[in-house]
């Protein structure tokens, strides 16, 4: 091993916060990993990391010449890259993990496009809604709705998501249609409740008309964290939901869900694209971001 792999090496384990997994990511074993470390450690005649058997935390000095040594092998690729013209044809796999419906109603339509203009990108895309690790788990970017409070990440804001309130046709006939927002807290009505990742508690529906403020935390007979298995459950007329409008708009044109409360103004859901502030940003993750913020303007 020289010592380009020991300086890398390194690196992931800082940003990783485990051998174990910034072996993953480098295609090594841990004990290489480990190995390569230590005599990076012997070299220099400094402790760069604190071990337990839980958890791997970097010293002082080793937060520093983690700084540094991140802002060298990023100018490093900068410079393979240019050699390369990876900035006129960028190539490469680019991990990225989004929501299911984004993925679904948004992403996949327009992929051919994206492949039609760098066709050298290879995309490995991740469909969830849980809270990923970016570093730990070597993703160069996610797309998730809602606030990002990691302070490891670098968020960019990509759009506004108009939201609405819903109901299947079956569930109004069943229930009747509310009048206020207020009812849905009252027999015999009921939400789908949306588990929040963060937390595993139930988002609550907070809408507002002039100087009138309603939160409605409701009663839920099924719950989910996935936002098709969400909206799936509001088709089935298993209770009132609040989603975007992209996600629930097909189901309106089709008759499944009927909107509530149009006079009612709820607060628009930001939708960020996060990716870790100390990696560096390749050329791939450059043209994908520009391409999701033409996407976004377009199509949200």
């Amino acid at each position: 091993m020289d010592r380009f792999d020991t300086l890398l090496a390194f690196v992931r384990v800082v940003e990783a916060g485990s051998f174990t997994k910034a072996a993953q990511t480098l295609h090594m074993s841990k004990t290489t990993v480990s190995q390569l470390v230590r005599q990076l450690e012997a070299r220099l005649q400094v402790k760069l990391l604190h071990r337990t058997t839980r958890q791997v935390k970097v010293t002082p000095e080793g937060a520093a010449y983690y700084d540094r040594v991140a802002r060298l092998l990023g100018d490093l690729q900068d410079a393979d890259d240019v050699l390369a013209g990876d900035l006129a044809a960028p190539r490469g796999r680019l991990r990225i993990d989004v929501p299911s419906p984004f993925a679904r109603l948004i992403l996949m339509p327009a992929l051919p496009g994206f492949h039609q203009r760098y066709p050298d990108i290879q995309i490995v895309m991740g469909v969830s809604d849980r809270n990923v690790d970016v570093i730990g788990e070597n993703v160069d970017c996610v797309i998730r709705g809602g606030e990002i409070t990691v302070p490891s990440l670098v968020a960019r804001r990509v759009a506004d998501l108009r939201l609405g309130v819903y109901a299947a046709p079956d569930y109004l006939r069943a229930h009747g249609t509310p009048a206020h927002p207020a009812e849905l807290d009252q027999e015999p009505h009921h939400i789908v409740g949306y588990l929040r990742s963060s937390s595993g508690s139930i988002a609550p529906i907070k809408l507002r008309r002039g100087e009138e403020e309603v939160e409605v935390k409701g009663r839920y007979v099924v719950a989910a964290d996935d936002g098709n298995a969400y909206v799936a459950a509001g088709v089935a007329g298993m209770g009132v939901l609040c989603a975007p409008r992209y996600m629930a708009g097909p189901h309106v044109k089709k008759g499944e869900l009927t909107p509530l409360f149009e006079e009612w103004q709820l607060a628009p859901m930001p939708l960020y694209l996060a990716y870790p502030q100390n990696r560096h940003v390749s050329a791939r993750l450059r043209v994908f971001i520009r391409w999701i913020d033409e996407l976004a303007s377009q199509s949200l």
